[in-house]
């Protein structure tokens, strides 16, 4: 699956799919094939980071 490579498209895209189809981020990036540490950084340049109890970037 093709995801945005803008951070701020990334970011809705993936806050999206965290709240209607997956659990957590470990599941997302296993499920769509993403390399979770390359997820992370690319939103840590827009200052979000992801919350686990919220299962949401904020």
């Amino acid at each position: 699956m093709s995801v945005p490579k803008d951070p701020v498209m990334l970011l809705s895209f993936l806050n999206l799919k965290l709240r209607d189809f997956y659990s957590n981020l470990e599941e997302l990036c296993k499920d769509l094939g993403l390399e979770q540490t390359e997820i992370e950084e690319k939103l840590q340049s827009i200052d979000y980071e992801y919350d686990q109890v919220r299962n949401q970037f904020v």
